[in-house]
């Protein structure tokens, strides 16, 4: 990081000050647009422009109604020298705060995606790219919970990335795996970039191609962009970048990208912990025992993974386990996640620490789980986390 971790809470504050200043006189401004109150809302407006002169929306909004005060106006952004996509694109940005505004998250309850936090993830990131809503949760003694919520830009083609060059953004469990200063970039991507691991195992197997997709902030004049505007990468304001920037650490920090997020209650959401972390504890003890036959009914027919088939992974294990004298798996630092955009698929990390009479390895590993046809929940993908 360019600078220590106090003056990055420092201006962490600053910037989150401007954030809900800026998006609490828009939201204002169209409430009392929607009252036919259009004197205060250009009083309103003209105060965050003043604030936040980069703040293309605002600014539009404030030349409308400028424009109004001597004729009469027929849409959203009545200037004639900036392009019809232009307009329709910063209309969106506005109707997509506003939506945030007049159908709030249930702040007390849990996206189903966030099964369990390792006890080294102390936050994870949560997009939903449908309410253009990027979501930071810290892990308080395992339990996700809502500290603040952003603004955010996802692909111009929407999400689902599939091959390079398509502008998606995808849709799955990623990991931070850096920063990248702002010195080493240009003005596009703002005060920085946070990589992420796309394209994962799961994204690989699957034939998804493309890369350097990143969590970063916007060009120096711009405040924020539209809701559909990126290359496929996930884009906050600068100011809301500085704002998440010393909560988010490489390697551990979970960014989950969905297309919406399905929320739960707490209850709900300790109850399906249970059930998934008890699919986990059963296959880590059917090791332990030495038997083959059981170990191995909670790997799928479909399964690939540590340069194995399933033909090939099932040989090797009746071959080797039953020659142990003894087995045992300690599984530490364990994450679950649902997978988004997928049906019935689960995504665990551990620290696995293997030890038996003649070997002992120490690594941490990252498995998908998904429930088949006959409503068993099998093993995918197994693999060393990278």
């Amino acid at each position: 990081m360019p600078v220590n971790a106090g003056d990055l809470l420092s201006k962490a504050t600053s910037n989150q000050g401007l954030t809900t200043h800026s998006e609490s006189l828009l939201i204002n401004a169209v409430e009392k647009i929607k009252n036919n109150h259009a004197e205060q809302a250009i009083k309103d407006l003209r105060q965050l422009i003043k604030v936040n002169p980069d703040f293309k929306a605002a600014q539009l909004m404030y030349a409308d109604l400028m424009l109004a005060r001597s004729q009469v106006i027929t849409d959203f952004g009545n200037l004639p020298n900036v392009s019809f996509e232009r307009i329709t694109a910063l209309r969106d940005e506005v109707k997509a705060r506003w939506h945030n505004h007049i159908s709030p998250v249930d702040r007390k309850k849990v996206p189903s995606s966030l099964i369990q936090l390792a006890s080294k993830q102390d936050y994870v990131i949560v997009v939903d790219s449908s309410r253009s809503r990027l979501f930071l949760f810290k892990n308080q003694k395992g339990v996700p919970t809502l500290i603040k919520d952003f603004y955010v830009t996802i692909g111009k083609n929407g999400t689902g990335k599939y091959v390079e060059g398509d502008q998606k953004t995808p849709v799955g469990v990623y990991f931070v795996t850096g920063f990248i200063n702002p010195e080493e970039l240009p003005d596009l991507y703002g005060d920085g970039a946070f990589p992420i691991n796309y394209p994962n195992a799961w994204d690989q197997r699957h034939g998804r191609t493309g890369y350097g997709i990143w969590l970063h902030g916007t060009p120096s004049k711009t405040y924020s962009r539209p809701p559909k505007d990126s290359n496929g990468c996930v884009i906050v304001s600068n100011q809301d970048l500085n704002v998440i920037m010393p909560f988010v650490k490489k390697g551990h920090t979970p960014v989950i990208i969905s297309e919406s997020i399905d929320w739960i209650s707490k209850q709900e959401w300790k109850k399906h912990r249970g059930n998934y972390e008890m699919f986990v504890e059963t296959w880590r003890k059917d090791w332990e025992s030495r038997d083959v036959n059981l170990y191995l009914r909670h790997y799928s027919k479909e399964y690939s993974g540590l340069g194995k088939d399933y033909k090939s992974w099932v040989e090797y294990k009746r071959r080797v386990n039953p020659s142990k004298k003894f087995i045992k798996v300690n599984l530490t630092n364990t994450s679950m996640f649902l997978y988004p955009g997928e049906d019935q698929l689960m995504v665990v990390t551990f620290v696995q620490d293997y030890a038996s009479d003649n070997f002992r390895r120490k690594f941490t590993k990252r498995q998908y789980w998904r429930m088949e046809d006959d409503g068993q929940w099998r093993i995918v993908y197994e693999g060393a986390a990278t």
